[in-house]
């Protein structure tokens, strides 16, 4: 299963939007005859992947995935049926698809006399699968807020200047964690200060995510913005009011409405670039990531700014937070989070480490929120845990 999880995680982000999958097969003698992942929804599902590379030697065997076997047919056949034609004695699979579309793999295997296990390395199955399942479960995108800052928290100096806070090494980092998403988004304040280009570049291979700008007013977005230039599709986020203003040459508008603060709301006329000034305040972040998920973006990479992060943040709506330390100190310039309404220590958002490795001189963070993404109950009353059975009769401890 460690294996199949490996297979997953390798696709994260590239599956379009069908989950990132894995599987690998082994013969009656517990020896592995074949593997395979999901490529891209359209191409055969991982079970069909590995059981062709096992061929008949998956007879009698076990096949070990991680999401439960499809049992319905879309653009390709139910894994369920591929499973049973192929003789497998045995499945085992780590999370249950949460879907009422294609789930119920389970009970279709079980009801063809083959063995079934659920729930083996499950909270590594879901963090290799975390985008789809946010996706189901959440009806939203998967978030992940990234950033770039100094030990004490500043991603710029006091006279504006960032260029750059972090190595080549941990740029080339946060390219390739842009490439496996499917949007990066930033707020005005930080396309009038910061002129980003939002594309995939220092040697990573990868389509380019489509390009989000938050936005109160796209009046006081300069045209010249390297984010229109044209090279991706790039959407323009406003309130509803603006929903026929004309958009600058190469964006597209995506009127988001109603707005959460009325017109005339000072606090909602900021959002942050590396100088703390911008106008994003007015699109409410949940309607944002619903629309975006309508558009077929099934993952946002946050880069900015400081209240747009702030605004995700206080909505529930960030997963994951990925940031490179710099090991340098500047005591003074903007911070990397805007106000979040937090006046006493009791109300912090307490978050856990995933990861912390360096790249290069900089150090690479990784956090979640706790709790993390819950990982979907097994089918069946008093849902097992780890190691759970399932036979004719249905689920047993």
């Amino acid at each position: 299963m460690r294996r199949a999880v490996e297979l997953a995680a390798e696709r994260l982000g590239l599956t379009g939007a069908n989950p990132t999958v894995g599987c690998v097969v082994l013969d009656d003698r517990l020896r592995v005859v074949g593997e395979g992942s999901h490529r891209h929804d359209g191409e055969p599902h991982a079970e069909v992947v590995a059981l062709a590379a096992a061929g008949t030697r998956a007879r009698g065997g076990t096949a070990v995935v991680t999401l439960e076997p499809c049992a319905h047919t879309g653009r390709t056949g139910p894994c369920t049926e591929a499973l049973r034609a192929a003789g497998v004695a045995r499945v085992v699979y780590a999370v249950a698809d949460p879907t009422s579309r294609a789930g119920g793999g389970a009970a279709v295997l079980a009801a063809a006399g083959i063995a079934v296990e659920g729930g083996l390395l499950a909270a590594e199955a879901t963090r290799a699968n975390r985008y789809w399942l946010t996706n189901a479960t959440r009806l939203r995108p998967w978030v992940t807020w990234k950033f770039g800052a100094t030990l004490d928290g500043r991603i710029a100096a006091a006279d504006g200047s960032s260029r750059w806070i972090t190595s080549a090494a941990a740029r080339a980092d946060a390219h390739l964690l842009r490439a496996r998403h499917g949007a990066v988004l930033v707020g005005a304040g930080t396309v009038r200060t910061d002129d980003p280009h939002l594309g995939v570049r220092h040697g990573v291979a990868g389509p380019a995510p489509v390009r989000v700008v938050v936005a109160a007013d796209p009046s006081r977005l300069p045209a010249t913005a390297r984010v229109f230039d044209g090279s991706a599709r790039t959407l323009l986020a406003v309130p509803e009011r603006f929903a026929r203003a004309a958009a600058p040459p190469g964006a597209e508008l995506l009127p988001i409405g109603p707005p959460d603060s009325p017109p005339d709301d000072p606090s909602a006329a900021s959002d942050g670039g590396s100088d703390g000034g911008s106008d994003g305040g007015q699109v409410d972040p949940r309607a944002l990531l619903s629309a975006l998920l309508g558009l077929g973006i099934r993952s946002v990479l946050v880069e900015g700014g400081p209240r747009t992060a702030a605004r995700l943040l206080a909505a529930g709506c960030v997963d994951e937070a990925v940031g490179h330390l710099a090991p340098a100190l500047l005591g003074a310039g903007p911070a990397l989070l805007g106000d979040l309404g937090i006046a006493t220590i009791g109300g912090a958002l307490r978050w856990e480490f995933r990861a912390a490795e360096p790249v290069g001189p900089d150090l690479r963070v990784s956090v979640v929120p706790v709790p993390d993404l819950p990982v979907p109950d097994l089918p069946g009353e008093g849902a097992p845990g780890e190691g759970a059975l399932v036979g004719a009769g249905g689920w047993t401890a």
